[in-house]
């Protein structure tokens, strides 16, 4: 659990960041950038340590792990962010972690319990009535990139957790990471050659992290948390993000944040508590 919060920590910082590389440089740029700067370090650890080639099953299932959590998040969500708020899509993506219960409770035959899923529901809906309330719910194309990132990425996060339990965690994203580069060098270059890539510091500063943090390192201990703690169980510790990623948000983006958020917090950190109190089976294939 202690990982699983530590990778929500790291990715609590990906929208604000988003948003401040999308101020001056092109969604498609930050949202392929992102993933060919953490590519290269990815491929140089993977060939600093010698790690064996994954198998052909396990090349597969990598990429579920790339068009999913890789690829298809990174850049819905920031063509999204140049439209909304990070504290618009810091609501819409709290349901990510129901997301990724369901995925792992169908994908792997994990069976959580009435209480688990009573207490996710909870939570989840507590994310978006807060978002209603807030004035953050009306519906936008960005939220339709959002909502599509949401289940790409449930997906990746919930194949990429079991492949940790025979790959490790850090394998498990640095082949997923390496895979991905092919598919996106040539619209990248594209891109970056009709585009340019004049920008300001802090543009560069939040692609920075992006790549760093939000890409690589943030998913070693993600993927560890999942794989040794369940996919269903671990991941609705991300019910915090929201939450997170808005005090963010007001630090770094001036956005502001009502008393309502730090109830509704209270509200999820209570059905995070009853989840992962509550039994779940894993019934392996």
């Amino acid at each position: 659990m202690l990982f699983g919060l530590l990778g929500t920590l790291c990715f609590s910082l990906t929208l604000p960041a988003t948003r401040v590389a999308v101020a001056s440089i092109d969604p498609l740029i930050v949202g392929m950038g992102r993933i060919a700067i953490a590519s290269f370090f990815a491929g140089m650890l993977l060939w600093l340590t010698r790690q064996p080639p994954p198998s052909r099953l396990q090349l597969k299932r990598l990429l579920i792990v790339s068009f999913g959590a890789v690829i298809g998040f990174s850049n819905l969500s920031a063509w999204a962010m140049q439209r909304v708020e990070a504290s618009h899509g810091a609501v819409v993506l709290g349901l990510l972690p129901l997301g990724t219960a369901m995925v792992g409770s169908l994908r792997f035959h994990e069976r959580p319990s009435l209480a688990f899923w009573a207490a996710s529901l909870v939570g989840s809906i507590t994310v978006v009535c807060f978002s209603l309330s807030s004035g953050y719910g009306k519906l936008q194309p960005a939220d339709l990139a959002l909502f599509g990132a949401v289940i790409l990425c449930s997906f990746g996060y919930a194949e990429g957790a079991c492949l940790a339990r025979e790959m490790g965690g850090w394998q498990v994203i640095s082949w997923a990471l390496v895979i991905s580069l092919p598919m996106i060098a040539m619209p990248l270059f594209l891109v970056v050659k009709n585009q340019g890539l004049d920008a300001t510091p802090a543009s560069w500063l939040g692609l920075a992290y992006l790549s760093c943090f939000s890409s690589f390192l943030g998913f070693f201990a993600w993927y560890r948390g999942l794989a040794e703690g369940g996919i269903a169980r671990v991941s609705q510790s991300q019910l915090l993000q929201p939450f997170l990623t808005l005090s963010f948000a007001s630090l770094f983006l001036a956005e502001k944040i009502s008393g309502m958020a730090m109830i509704s917090a209270g509200v999820v950190a209570a059905s995070i508590f009853v989840s992962f109190k509550s039994r779940v089976q894993s019934i392996r294939s």
